[in-house]
């Protein structure tokens, strides 16, 4: 069976730019549920509720699908990542993407190790930036950039991460709204003292 056959003439007459929109987010919530490998297209489409089939036609099958949501991501955390924007406050608004499915998506390509790669050129951006704020003073300077953005990230990302351990230091749940926001101002402060020593 060609999994790339053209749409019927009554999808063709649904709104694509819905279709798409549905399918990635079905496909957010079922890549961030189980991972990329062990995520079937099947699942994908009966989640978003359309033909398995439209997958393929837009996205060329898991892997674009993949890649665009990727892509989609990588848009978001670059405005998220501005210069503009003081460090502290990046990395506050990235623990908080900790309790979404983009959050998960990335934890599970992270641990698992099984997804396409799709993330270095982002990456290498946000080190450049990294160096930008450290050019700026607003960084020490005998810091490494890109491995301060890995510890960055890695603060960020723990009530996600480390699930567990995080309820068992604090006694709170770290799937919560509150706690994504009572951390934020933890690490915020954190990033403060270390910009502060600049």
């Amino acid at each position: 069976m060609d999994q790339r056959r053209s749409p019927s003439a009554s999808e063709r007459k649904r709104d694509p730019e819905r279709t798409r929109a549905l399918l990635l987010e079905a496909a957010a919530a079922e890549f961030g549920a189980k991972g990329y490998a062990a995520t079937r297209t099947t699942d994908i489409a009966a989640r978003a509720g359309v033909n398995k089939q439209l997958i393929s036609y837009y996205f060329g099958g898991k892997e674009g699908l993949y890649k665009e949501l990727a892509t989609s991501w990588h848009s978001s955390a670059a405005e998220m990542a501005s210069t503009e924007e003081p460090l502290a406050d990046v990395i506050a608004s990235f623990v908080h993407t900790t309790l979404t499915d983009h959050g998960r998506l990335w934890a599970w390509s992270n641990l698992a190790g099984d997804s396409p790669p799709t993330d270095e050129a982002f990456l290498r951006a946000q080190v450049d930036q990294m160096r930008l704020r450290q050019a700026a003073g607003e960084l020490p300077a005998d810091l490494d950039p890109g491995l301060l953005l890995l510890a960055l990230m890695a603060a960020a990302s723990a009530p996600l991460t480390l699930r567990h351990t995080a309820g068992q230091i604090t006694g709170e749940d770290p799937a919560t709204p509150e706690f994504a926001t009572k951390y934020a101002e933890q690490l915020t402060l954190l990033v403060r003292h270390l910009s502060d020593r600049t």
